[in-house]
């Protein structure tokens, strides 16, 4: 096969790899790029809509977020809804829905009022809820299964209308593909071409797959997941991180159970986000979707055999400071409890009863027979560790070689920030191939 090379190649076609690909073919006077996806199309893992809570997160109701974390992730939310209202998506893949964040208790509840009186300088539509408007806004956070009042007190900060909230990131990685493709670039992409190496010879990087494509290029972004650091390993790239495979799952109510999305007041213990219930796009009836469960799983696919369990040992990196990470975080207590919870979780016959007693603190009348454990709904996140100062690293990671091959790892809310992240890795191209970034068109478009 006579070997195609490219300015750029991007590897992943999930939301970050597709988002990329668009701002590549739009934004900059680069002329030919490709993208190379493992699977049969684009976003079949965690950025199909079944592997996610389809928010967009933009820290508004995001009680992990600090108010700088929130304006920065609130910037790459307004990317995502500018990007789809402008080219007409409203109530194709993108959607408005109500959403509150509930605060449950006298701790919480002084929490979410501090929380809001700052937080609605960034936010103005944001309003605050009491006890009283809850019960017309969601009556079942309010009343226990005999329709008497919960007592603990509860308050709650979040918007009624008008505010996107909810996007189908698979279908919006398809529109990605579609609206690159009408630029007037040479752009191809690859499906079923799962890359095992990249080798790097003189100035250009030859990607090898396992259906023998022969394909190099200039500049290289690998935008996969959990495989990103894989990858890099394999480069010896990336020696100074491990990274931990995180699965989460999703129950599903057989009913209608909330008229929009309830997040919980976030434990600042947990790096991993707090159990919240989301109206669920795969759902005709409005069902519930609650969750997600945080699972350490030893693969980096979930729904996939165990083909990814020595690729997940080879990321992890393992050695003594992985070890005394692992050990400052199992030596808390609370720590401990959250993880062997989540582990049970996914354990039939127990998994239900154990599961209702967390999402009552949102639906104080939900009962084991109301909800089923959603098989084959999840994804699995990759959980960056930063060896040399052992700790976990709870945003993006990225890699930059600084000779033309870049790594991304991405976890939550790695969807919220597709554009703002493709618009960063864009100009480090554009930097490197001595090529433009046509920033005045994006701000215009985009921000």
């Amino acid at each position: 096969m006579q070997e195609k090379h490219y300015e750029v190649v991007v590897i992943g076609g999930g939301i970050s790899g597709t988002a990329l690909a668009y701002t590549l073919a739009r934004y900059t006077n680069i002329k030919s790029l490709a993208l190379v996806e493992k699977y049969y199309g684009f976003s079949t893992l965690n950025s199909k809509r079944t592997s996610n809570s389809q928010t967009i997160h933009c820290g508004d109701i995001e009680t992990n977020y600090d108010y700088k974390k929130a304006a920065k992730v609130k910037e790459n939310a307004d990317m995502v809804v500018n990007y789809c209202t402008r080219n007409g998506y409203e109530n194709k893949f993108i959607f408005q829905t109500q959403k509150i964040a509930l605060g449950v208790g006298e701790k919480e509840v002084d929490e979410i009022r501090k929380r809001f009186a700052e937080f609605r300088t960034l936010y103005p539509y944001l309003e605050l809820y009491e006890k009283s408007d809850l019960k017309e806004i969601e009556p079942r956070v309010v009343f226990d299964e005999n329709a008497n009042e919960r007592p603990e007190n509860i308050v709650a900060m979040g918007v009624r209308s008008g505010v996107y909230t909810t996007v189908d990131y698979g279908a919006m990685s398809v529109s990605f593909i579609e609206n690159a493709k009408k630029e007037n670039k040479i752009f191809d992409t690859y499906l079923n071409s799962e890359v095992i190496n990249i080798d790097q010879i003189g100035s250009k990087f030859y990607i090898q797959t396992k259906n023998h494509l022969s394909i190099s290029a200039d500049y290289v972004v690998v935008n996969s997941g959990a495989h990103s650091l894989f990858l890099a390993h394999k480069m010896g790239e990336g020696k100074e991180y491990g990274t931990v495979s995180i699965a989460g799952s999703f129950y599903m109510s057989k009913m209608k159970l909330l008229n929009g999305k309830v997040y919980m007041v976030q434990n600042p213990k947990l790096p991993f986000a707090a159990l919240h219930g989301d109206p669920d796009l795969t759902s005709k009836n409005g069902a519930t979707r609650f969750g997600p469960t945080a699972l350490i799983l030893p693969k980096l696919e979930r729904y996939h055999g165990l083909k990814s369990v020595p690729e997940f040992f080879n990321a992890l990196s393992f050695d003594r400071d992985i070890l005394a990470v692992a050990k400052e975080l199992f030596s808390d207590k609370e720590i401990r409890s959250y993880i062997l919870r989540n582990l049970l979780f996914e354990v039939p016959i127990y998994n239900k009863k154990l599961f209702v007693k967390d999402a009552r603190k949102i639906v104080p009348s939900l009962k084991a027979s109301d909800i089923y454990y959603a098989k084959g709904f999840g994804g699995v996140r990759p959980q960056a560790i930063d060896k040399k100062n052992k700790k976990l690293l709870l945003g993006e990671a990225s890699i930059n070689t600084d000779y033309g091959i870049v790594f991304n790892m991405t976890p939550s809310p790695g969807a919220t920030s597709c554009l703002g992240n493709a618009r960063k890795d864009a100009i480090l191209a554009c930097d490197f191939l001595g090529k433009s970034f046509d920033d005045a068109k994006f701000t215009l478009e985009i921000c």
